[in-house]
């Protein structure tokens, strides 16, 4: 017994020693015969914990679920009535797409990449990702870093690994820059045009233009501004946890696509005199069909960071009818 302890003991300090250095062949195949036998155990450990959830705080999670329940039967019969007249939609423009398409994943941690780093990390990886492509990761509902498949791994680059880099606008007038990995709690907004003012407590969002990301999704908050010669640096506060890299929602495509395969002049000739349109805002017929979507199929816009609070008593108002 004593013999099978020490030889344990001893494969285990070799592997620690083999992790610890840079050799990156070794370093994979160690990581290729190890991370199963960690899912495995992350998925054993997983099946325990539910398990036992199951049978704590039962009677809190009653309540709770018959208060969300009411106000879900609440808005299903408000989106019957709205998928009702949203049919209407699909006479005229045939060509919007019916149905969301799959653009996320759910991805875990198994494990770090090296013992020392805190910003690097090895992922659960979804089928039919592409190799050297840069996806988004996403911690609740902000910014945590992005995503690389190497070795047939899929990597993970948290917001304080200087790998992290993306685009985003800085402030109200939206001003570009591209993200950079600074440290813990900080990333860096380089390449910002001298013209924009940026100013301390600015919001940083993600901009969409880089593929690798929704539009809008928060980052964080401008903590410090430098000024170059050719352009300014911004120093982000950022909102995720680098120190609880668990769960993720991997984005594997963020292209718009509900007109993907609009032809605008096809669906107007054809469609001109089909009835009118209810449920589409009143400001819209000042807006000719091509601009709304060219200019304003796009990701939705959000300032509150924190979850959605529910009011039962939000007032409706009353939308009019328009003709396109």
């Amino acid at each position: 017994m004593k013999t099978r302890l020490l030889f344990v003991s001893i494969l285990l300090f070799i592997a620690t020693i083999l992790l610890s250095r840079n050799n990156e062949r070794i370093s994979d195949t160690l990581l290729s015969a190890i991370n199963p036998i960690k899912q495995r155990y992350k998925i054993l450990i997983k099946n325990i914990e539910n398990k036992s959830n199951s049978y704590i705080f039962q009677k809190k999670s009653i309540e709770k679920l018959m208060v969300e329940n009411r106000i879900l039967h609440k808005r299903l019969l408000e989106q019957m009535h709205y998928m009702e007249e949203i049919k209407n939609i699909y006479t005229i423009l045939p060509d919007f797409a019916r149905q969301p398409p799959q653009t996320t994943s759910i991805v875990e941690t198994i494990s770090y990449v090296k013992l020392n780093t805190f910003s690097q990390i090895i992922l659960t990886k979804p089928k039919e990702l592409v190799k050297n492509n840069l996806y988004g990761l996403v911690q609740g509902r902000v910014v945590a870093g992005i995503a690389r498949v190497q070795h047939n791994q899929l990597y993970g680059y948290l917001t304080s690994d200087e790998k992290c880099r993306f685009s985003v606008f800085v402030g109200k007038s939206h001003a570009p820059g591209i993200a950079i990995g600074y440290d813990t709690h900080t990333i860096m907004i380089k390449f910002i045009p001298k013209w924009h003012q940026i100013n301390i407590g600015d919001k940083v969002v993600t901009s969409g233009l880089d593929n690798i990301f929704f539009a809008n999704i928060p980052v964080g908050i401008v903590t410090k501004v430098e000024n170059q010669s050719l352009y300014k640096i911004a120093y982000i506060k950022t909102y995720n946890d680098v120190f609880h890299p668990k769960t993720f929602l991997l984005i594997n495509n963020p292209k718009p696509t509900l007109a993907e395969n609009f032809d605008n002049n096809h669906t107007e000739l054809k469609n001109k005199n089909k009835p009118n349109i209810s449920s589409i805002p009143s400001i819209l017929p000042k807006i000719p069909v091509s601009t709304i979507l060219t200019n304003h199929v796009t990701q939705t816009q959000g300032e509150n960071i924190g979850p959605e609070v529910i009011d039962e008593n939000t007032t409706h108002q009353k939308i009019k009818k328009i003709k396109i």
